[in-house]
């Protein structure tokens, strides 16, 4: 953790460790995208990474998330740093050339405090993986909160995990990390890194 930053780090919260990673590893002023907006922290934080020379763009299919995210970015000082796009990540392609971003941020469920019927899809987040994978440069990077439960969790788990496995490691180094004392299904932080 940088000596700057004077407040310590959650070690039991799944964002703030992918947060560090990818701060250790990423350029600043890059090219970065949230592909699930969520309550807007990957968003922030990659802000915080972009400055004022970056370019950051978010997505996410409910307009909860949008409001959420731009009162969030109004508040940490951030408004205007991102573009916050109303869309599935599946989509990512139509906004996003290949070979072109520095990270992607993915947290894979359903939004914190919204409508838990509302959720990413097993066939939906593959897509968006894949095109992801497309999307990053060479030396880019993608960090995976993988949550498990609820109707297609654990579905969703099973087939992202199974995809990532068969990635050619001439292309891509891949790390999955777990809790192991943890109850209940803890989520899955994963980091992918393309050659």
């Amino acid at each position: 953790m940088r000596k700057e930053e004077n407040k310590i780090m959650n070690q039991s919260q799944i964002t703030c460790w992918c947060h560090e990673i990818i701060r250790s590893q990423a350029p600043t002023g890059g090219f970065y995208i949230d592909a699930t907006m969520g309550n807007g922290n990957d968003t922030a934080f990659l802000c915080s990474m972009a400055g004022t020379k970056g370019t950051v763009l978010a997505f996410d299919i409910q307009k909860r998330a949008l409001d959420a995210t731009t009162e969030l970015l109004e508040k940490k000082g951030y408004a205007g740093r991102a573009r916050l796009i109303q869309d599935g990540h599946e989509h990512l392609d139509q906004y996003v050339a290949d070979s072109s971003a520095d990270v992607i941020c993915f947290n894979f469920g359903y939004l914190p405090g919204g409508d838990h019927s509302i959720a990413t899809s097993p066939q939906t987040s593959l897509i968006a993986l894949s095109k992801g994978l497309a999307a990053l440069k060479s030396g880019g990077m993608m960090s995976l909160c993988i949550y498990s439960g609820g109707d297609t969790g654990f579905e969703e788990k099973e087939l992202l995990l199974t995809y990532l496995k068969k990635l050619s490691p001439k292309e891509f180094t891949i790390i999955e990390n777990r809790y192991l004392n943890r109850g209940n299904h803890p989520p899955i932080p994963v980091f992918l890194f393309k050659k």
